[in-house]
């Protein structure tokens, strides 16, 4: 199980480099808008809640990329894996155009979410300019997904980490004006966003295109790019279900990041320096389940359970061990971290504060995700989102809202909400898995 476990780790970690350089962008934008003031922090937190859901939901299409070129790649059928890259790409071009003008045409909304008004009016234009950038960011991420279905994960890693000091490098001249440069602040961190994706996509496809890694998917093109309804269809039964259940999970921090802007800015700041905190180390979570889920695809594409089996348990232990030390290093550093975002006392106190709670659910947080990528390994993934459903939206939520004002525990209140629907959604993914794999195992 230790050698599965090493091989896991090894396709991951370029993933996890990667995840976690996109991440960082984020990071970075927070920490560079913070230092002009805590507002500017907070429009940004706003934006980001308001279109992570649909943002996510691209995501989770694009996952059904990796998942069918991992199960053709299984098979070595090197002329289904290029029919399913044309195909996926136009199916996540077609969502991606869909997301951006919903974003963009739909800013408004910001106006009815009962923030602060001076935050509202400083998102507006941030809001357009994020929107118009999910279009490269998806593109890109559903070249990523091919390359990382058939586990050349590299590739992606050093576009990704190649974007940050171009994201750094713009956002220090469109902020704060240097070098004779606008100073556009939050909106010239969204400049630079777009400007940053736009050019890593133009890049990922360049060597897509021209690599000979990948030219034997592209030398059948002729004969293989062309759209097929079965297809499709084989694509969004993966890709819908799998949107869904990122969805929910990212509804849910998004929906609660929302609910505690009604509180005021201070708030809304502190609840965003604590999840930045959290959604950093979640990506290597998520890497971990995309390697898991690759690694059991392939598998499933042979019909091999037994393999399925040890390749599950052994990430799943993994996670755990993961979990464990994040949750050691957000109890130990909670007074240091928020001090890289903002310099306000009282978002300083209470984002301190709301790290405790994200240490509480590092464990489960990184199990469920995890435990969610092995069951789409194996095409498991209509029951799994049912249950995300209950475990987020039944339980968590209205639990997180009734502590939190029902009980005056504020913003705690909803961490509290959003630590029993992680742990829930972790108890019932990892069970799913173990019965699937010992029920198909016994056949």
């Amino acid at each position: 199980m230790k050698n599965e476990a090493s091989q896991t780790i090894r396709l991951a970690l370029p993933i996890i480099i990667g995840e976690l350089a996109q991440m960082a962008l984020h990071l970075i934008d927070s920490a560079m808008v913070g230092a002009i003031s805590y507002k500017q922090l907070a429009a940004a937190a706003l934006v980001i809640n308001a279109m992570n859901i649909p943002f996510v939901i691209g995501i989770g299409m694009t996952i059904s990329v990796s998942q069918m070129v991992s199960l053709a790649h299984g098979r070595r059928d090197a002329q289904l894996v290029s029919h399913y890259l044309f195909n996926g790409f136009c199916l996540c071009a077609l969502t991606a155009l869909a997301i951006s003008f919903t974003l963009v045409f739909g800013k408004d909304l910001l106006h009815h979410l009962g923030q602060d008004p001076e935050v509202v009016e400083l998102a507006m234009p941030f809001m357009q300019l994020m929107g118009l950038s999910i279009i490269p960011m998806l593109l890109f991420m559903t070249l990523k997904q091919f390359a990382d279905g058939l586990e050349y994960t590299r590739t992606a890693m050093i576009l990704s980490l190649a974007g940050m000091p171009l994201n750094i490098l713009l956002n220090w001249l469109l902020i704060y004006g240097n070098w004779g440069f606008p100073r556009l602040e939050l909106v010239g961190a969204g400049w630079a966003t777009l400007i940053t994706r736009t050019c890593m996509f133009l890049a990922l496809g360049v060597v897509i295109l021209k690599h000979k890694t990948f030219s034997k998917y592209i030398a059948v093109s002729k004969n293989q790019w062309y759209l097929k309804a079965k297809t499709i269809r084989e694509l969004l039964h993966i890709g819908v279900p799998s949107s869904m259940q990122i969805g929910m999970e990212a509804g849910a921090f998004a929906v609660s990041g929302i609910i505690i802007g009604t509180l005021g800015a201070v708030a809304q700041a502190s609840h965003q320096i604590a999840l930045s905190c959290a959604s950093f180390t979640f990506m290597v979570s998520m890497g971990l389940a995309q390697a898991g889920s690759i690694r059991v695809s392939n598998a499933f594409g042979r019909g091999d359970w037994k393999k399925i089996f040890v390749i599950g348990k052994s990430t799943i232990y993994t996670a755990l061990i993961y979990g464990i030390v994040c949750a050691i290093g957000f109890a130990v550093f909670r007074n240091q971290l928020p001090k890289a975002f903002n310099d306000n006392v009282m978002v300083l106190e209470m984002a301190a504060y709301l790290l405790l709670f994200a240490a509480v659910f590092q464990i489960s947080d990184s199990t469920q995700a995890i435990s969610a990528g092995l069951l789409r390994g194996i095409k498991d993934v209509k029951t799994p989102t049912v249950l995300i459903g209950i475990a987020y939206w039944v339980v968590g939520i209205p639990f997180g809202y009734l502590l939190a004002f029902q009980f005056d525990m504020g913003a705690p209140g909803m961490w509290l909400g959003l630590i029993m629907g992680l742990t829930l959604a972790s108890i019932f993914l990892i069970t799913r898995f173990f019965k699937m794999t010992k029920r198909n195992e016994a056949v």
